[in-house]
């Protein structure tokens, strides 16, 4: 009997670097000759227990120190599309963080022609997001951006991640402001550690058109009449969240509050390598641990299209696809 078709989606917050699995950590250190300081694949991974987002962080960004040439870049992103295609994923809108690799010495340049040359060689639809790192100065995000700009034809937008908590973003309103005075879109983390004032700074100061990750707006009534009146995406992270702290347990999850306020949600995988599952993995545990039914992940699946930066056309493509999709 065949396995039935996954539900048509896209992935809207994913980070390249997160789906860095243990076992392409081996293989990239042993070509570019770099000493880990694990002896296998299982002691590496049995690290993964974190008890917050430094915690994992901390790990995340050591890992990354594999990464050294365009066919690193490009042998990455092209397992993450592969997965993509098994999941039902048809546009994924990926994350990356440039200052992460440019303090190694690693060209802006290297990494967007690596990831850039996986995407041309997938059947999956994809686009970058440049990330700032908000535990980085603003003089530093302003920096990698001039560093990017020859590279903006290839780039549909800007992002914030990394250490949430006292790094609000206000911090990074001007080279926002930059950003999209070129023509990119915006989006941001926030509240996910931070408070619900966070997003209110990310939606006034930063013009974010997503929230990454919102969990916490539900703490403030007004900012959730303003996510639903203005219908600005959150791009939730189930199996993050949990694994992150943010809850004791998936069961736990305000994923159903989230969808009773009648917000604009979506379903993503973040740093599927580190937080124990893609993104279908995702949509299949929502399912079965906090009873979100067929027609619920239909929702779900059409928000991610809804909230993406695709043209209207292609939107309606795969809206279409969805509604023609069974659910069970």
């Amino acid at each position: 009997m065949n396995a039935p078709t996954p539900l048509p989606k896209a992935e809207l917050h994913v980070h390249i670097e997160g789906t860095l699995e243990p076992e392409m950590v081996f293989e990239l250190a042993r070509r570019n000759d770099i000493a880990l300081p694990h002896s296998s694949v299982e002691q590496l991974r049995a690290k993964y227990r974190f008890s917050d987002l430094q915690s994992f962080l901390d790990i995340y960004y050591a890992n990354m120190a594999v990464l050294r040439t365009e066919a690193d870049f490009r042998d990455l992103a092209a397992a993450y599309l592969r997965r993509c295609a098994e999941d039902g994923v048809r546009h994924a809108e990926i994350f990356f963080d440039p200052q992460a690799h440019t303090k190694r010495g690693v060209p802006v340049r290297t990494v967007i022609e690596g990831l850039t040359g996986a995407i041309a060689d997938s059947d999956v639809s994809a686009e970058l997001i440049l990330c700032f790192l908000r535990d980085e100065s603003a003089e530093s995000a302003e920096q990698v951006l001039r560093a990017a700009e020859p590279h903006l034809d290839r780039i549909i937008g800007v992002g914030l991640d990394s250490a949430e908590v006292g790094h609000p973003p206000s911090k990074f309103t001007e080279v926002f402001r930059r950003a999209r005075a070129l023509g990119l879109r915006a989006v941001a983390h926030a509240g996910e550690e931070g408070p619900p004032g966070y997003v209110t700074e990310a939606l006034d100061l930063l013009g974010a058109e997503r929230i990454d990750h919102g969990i916490r707006a539900l703490e403030d009534p007004e900012l959730v009449a303003r996510l639903r009146r203005d219908r600005v995406p959150l791009t939730v992270c189930p199996l993050s969240n949990v694994r992150l702290g943010c809850f004791p347990g998936l069961e736990v999850h305000t994923l159903p509050r989230l969808l009773a306020e009648d917000l604009l949600v979506t379903i993503n995988s973040d740093d599927p390598a580190y937080f124990g599952g893609h993104v279908g993995e995702n949509f299949a545990a929502v399912q079965r641990e906090l009873g979100v039914d067929g027609e619920q992940l239909r929702g779900l699946a059409a928000n991610s299209f809804t909230a993406s930066f695709l043209d209207e056309p292609r939107k309606a493509a795969y809206l279409a696809e969805v509604a023609a999709c069974s659910v069970e």
